[in-house]
């Protein structure tokens, strides 16, 4: 164990050698010189009052740290990437924004928003899995029970056209995509369909 804390002194005392010579810019010899007498005498201390027990090591540690001509380097690229991982985090949560669970359509009173079982809003946000068309809404709207897929299919999403199979009628909304439509007069849990493939967008608030 003494030749291992020998040989470790040996390397602390060829560093703190090197490194004084450095950081004065090449000042000479007799700096040099100087500055490897002081180690020496350092490590003679230390070596002295080390013994044979582990707990004078963990001594020699601390001094050696704790020496004012051990040069130590900030990790700038650490302390920069934890900075940033935050921040990359929030704008991740941004970006996701948040979605209807469940998803509920409504009728005309049946206010928009972010649905809950809390609180129970229609979802303006709807999106088709299937079509990948964007669900249009229109309150106070009912479809002529002659629509069929074809209709929507070749008029969606311009209103004018779908204007020809719509129905007004107070208190409903009609629902469409590309590929299906519904008209809903009461706040519905969108589950309750399972052949509608229209999921929640995401909402921006």
């Amino acid at each position: 164990m003494a030749d291992d804390l020998e040989r470790l002194l040996d390397e602390v005392e060829r560093r703190l050698c090197r490194l004084p010579a450095r950081a004065a810019g090449g000042g000479g010899e007799d700096d040099g010189e100087e500055e490897k007498g002081a180690a020496k005498a350092r490590s003679t201390k230390l070596l002295m009052s080390a013994g044979s027990s582990e707990e004078n090591i963990d001594d020699i540690f601390d001094e050696i740290c704790n020496d004012n001509s051990f040069i130590k380097t900030p990790l700038k690229s650490r302390s920069n990437s934890a900075d940033i991982t935050p921040h990359n985090n929030s704008l991740v949560m941004q970006a996701h924004g948040k979605r209807c669970c469940p998803v509920y359509l409504g009728g005309s009173s049946s206010p928009y928003g972010i649905g809950t079982n809390i609180s129970k809003r229609t979802c303006d946000q709807l999106r088709c899995t299937a079509c990948d068309f964007r669900v249009s809404l229109y309150n106070d709207y009912i479809w002529d029970q002659s629509c069929d897929y074809l209709f929507f299919r070749n008029n969606m999403p311009e209103l004018s056209k779908l204007r020809a199979k719509m129905i007004k009628k107070k208190g409903s909304r009609a629902y469409a995509c590309q590929c299906s439509w519904r008209s809903i007069d009461e706040l519905t849990d969108l589950q309750t369909d399972q052949q509608l493939r229209w999921v929640c967008g995401k909402h921006a608030e």
